[in-house]
């Protein structure tokens, strides 16, 4: 995969005559989660090795919620994003030829799971969901598997109530992403939240790869003054989709360019994975049947 890679990218003049009439420009959605400026830093190395690979300019698109990446993929506007599982959900039940999986992230252990993670300030005296009853409560996007739809299937489960204002929660508000519910937890704003993780490696790291990893990073927190107060099941990861109507050497060259990605710029990995991880590999539409079940259930 190393050699393919570094052969497609010696030359762009491997690049048909056929691809460049097809298509003019390779636009990327990157889903909110962090301030849009650290999305667009973070995939510039992207953005470059795709230019590279297809011979044609690459544009990075940081809209600013997660339906903006959606709507843009539906709408053909956007021809590449990696998506949470529910926000594939939303977009295949919506228009299922719109787009197609094809690469989903590895964690360290060599799985494609991870969790919806439940926090508090450790100073607020919450320990736990017990703790939270009558307290303030923090979800992401209402697009965001993690951020939104399993908690609010998961939660009432568990606490034999809804998630209206009052019922368990005292209230329930949307932030808007992960970094917008880790900084608010964090400052008080709200009692707890939930936002994405690996669930591996260290606490005070936040975790090998995730929204509180990202935050450790860019300095927004200190682990050690947040405390886990609930998990979900496991999730499956979500995949990285191209626009079906793309042509297939399009799709063949960035399959392969994220693909072997790790092998080749392990810091460009790190970037775009959100973390440590062992890169990506082939995924299909089956891996997310129960998550479009769980989305259809709750439009319904």
């Amino acid at each position: 995969m190393k050699k393919l890679i570094a052969a497609a990218l010696a030359t762009t003049a491997l690049i048909t005559p056929a691809m460049a009439q097809d298509i003019t420009e390779f636009r990327i959605g990157i889903l909110g989660g962090e301030n849009a400026q650290d999305r667009l830093t973070n995939h510039e190395c992207l953005k470059t090795y795709t230019e590279e690979a297809l011979g044609v300019e690459a544009k990075l698109f940081a809209p600013a919620d997660y339906d903006g990446v959606i709507q843009g993929l539906l709408g053909g506007t956007i021809d590449m994003a990696w998506l949470g599982a529910s926000g594939y959900a939303k977009t295949y039940l919506e228009d299922p030829e719109a787009v197609e999986p094809v690469l989903v992230k590895v964690n360290l252990d060599g799985s494609i799971g991870y969790y919806s993670i439940g926090f508090a300030r450790k100073d607020a005296g919450i320990a736990s969901l017990e703790d939270m009853q009558g307290k303030k409560f923090g979800f992401g996007d209402p697009n965001s598997t993690s951020g939104y739809l399993i908690p609010s299937i998961e939660i009432p489960q568990q606490t034999g109530a809804t998630m209206e204002n009052g019922d368990y929660f005292g209230e329930v508000v949307f932030t808007g992403g992960h970094e917008q519910t880790i900084v608010a937890v964090n400052n008080g704003d709200v009692d707890g939240g939930v936002t994405w993780a690996d669930g591996q490696g260290a606490w005070e790291d936040g975790f090998n790869s995730g929204a509180l990893r990202k935050a450790v990073d860019a300095g927004l927190v200190d682990m050690n003054d947040l405390v886990e107060i609930w998990r979900s099941k496991e999730i499956p990861e979500g995949p990285i989709v191209l626009r079906k109507a793309l042509p297939q050497e399009v799709k063949t060259k960035m399959t392969d360019l994220v693909a072997g990605m790790y092998e080749m710029d392990k810091e460009c990995t790190y970037n775009i994975s959100a973390g440590d991880s062992l890169g990506f590999r082939p995924v299909t539409h089956d891996a997310y049947t129960s998550i479009v079940a769980a989305r259809k259930s709750k439009s319904n």
